[in-house]
């Protein structure tokens, strides 16, 4: 598979550059009939039995601005996840004079470039995973601190304002991990999952951390060449209980974004059932799913493993559907529009 394959021309007007309000007015596009509908019509356009699965993960304020001890310079870091003994991979801003050893100070942290920087990407170390408070004589936690000193990372193409960075979370996060929001699940509402339980549909949860390759689209020509970088998930026993429960009575599992998807599958894949661990599943088209019958999602950036992942999904259809899209004015990315593609069959 060539990465022209997976090439659309996006105007820059058709990226959304807002956050639209209630989130379920955002539009939806029922893509095996290309019907114009609005998202709070989801319940009405789902099963009584389906089975809801949403990503609980919660975007860490993570985007920190300090300076670098030796020069003076300003420097920004997003951290976007702990690999352990008190390092972190992080994007680096500007990186191009950065070298091993460079300590970045910032407001109750400090930060040492571990290793070599790679296309703006950097092992920065964090003693201990915390600082030493010394007023209080504790470690703190990072994910503790970042809050106080950090904000939680936008999109580089959104220049819109939002009225807080609550803005950017689901309804659904708990669990902080991640370096941006799973944004199918932006567009749900209280009023949603009303509408859903009182059709009879469940909903359950899995985590996956959303990280580095959000950032970074593909850019091997061999697009199965491409090696998506790991990310931590779990799917809890009572979700794959649900998955289960709901397939053996003829439901199908509508999963709330690309991350449901890959946690859903990856977990079929390793051991046919619930657990935790990482992934760097890549999902193509000629590869079946195991577990997903249905997907809610946003429309996806050009030549992305989000977009390869549609298009196993849809087939080759997923260009009149993008095209069909643009022209009938969705909104693009993050904080757009979603579409609901359901799977022609099951395996």
């Amino acid at each position: 598979m060539r990465l022209a394959d997976f090439d659309y021309d996006l105007p820059a007007e058709a990226i959304a550059q807002e956050a639209i309000e209630p989130r379920d007015s955002a539009r939806l596009l029922v893509t095996d009939t290309l019907r114009d509908a609005r998202f709070h019509d989801l319940p009405g356009l789902l099963t009584p039995g389906d089975l809801v699965v949403v990503n609980r993960t919660r975007v860490r304020s993570a985007r920190v601005v300090g300076t670098r001890r030796d020069t003076g310079g300003t420097v920004e870091l997003l951290l976007l996840r702990p690999i352990g003994g008190g390092r972190w991979t992080a994007l680096a801003r500007p990186a191009r004079r950065l070298r091993h050893g460079v300590e970045i100070v910032f407001e109750g942290l400090t930060a040492t470039i571990d290793g070599e920087v790679r296309e703006g990407v950097v092992t920065v170390a964090v003693a201990d995973d915390g600082v030493v408070d010394l007023d209080a004589n504790v470690i703190v936690d990072v994910d503790d601190i970042l809050p106080t000193i950090g904000s939680v990372p936008l999109p580089p193409y959104f220049r819109g304002r939002l009225v807080s960075d609550e803005r950017y979370q689901t309804m659904f996060a708990k669990s902080v991990g991640s370096a941006a929001a799973p944004t199918a699940g932006l567009h749900f509402t209280s009023a949603i999952v009303a509408g859903l339980r009182d059709r009879g549909i469940a909903i359950a949860e899995v985590e996956l951390d959303v990280g580095l390759d959000t950032f970074r689209p593909i850019t091997a020509e061999d697009v199965e060449g491409h090696v998506i970088h790991r990310e931590r998930f779990e799917v809890p026993a009572a979700t794959w209980e649900a998955v289960e429960a709901t397939r053996s009575r003829g439901g199908r599992v509508v999963a709330v974004g690309t991350t449901v998807v890959r946690a859903l599958e990856t977990a079929a894949e390793l051991w046919d059932g619930p657990g935790e661990g990482e992934s760097d599943l890549f999902i193509v088209p000629g590869r079946d799913l195991n577990v997903t019958d249905a997907l809610v999602t946003n429309f996806h950036a050009p030549r992305t493993t989000l977009i390869v992942l549609v298009a196993s999904i849809l087939g080759s259809r997923w260009r009149d559907v993008y095209e069909t899209a643009l022209l009938r004015g969705y909104r693009f990315l993050s904080f757009g529009d979603a579409m609901l593609i359901p799977r022609t069959g099951r395996s």
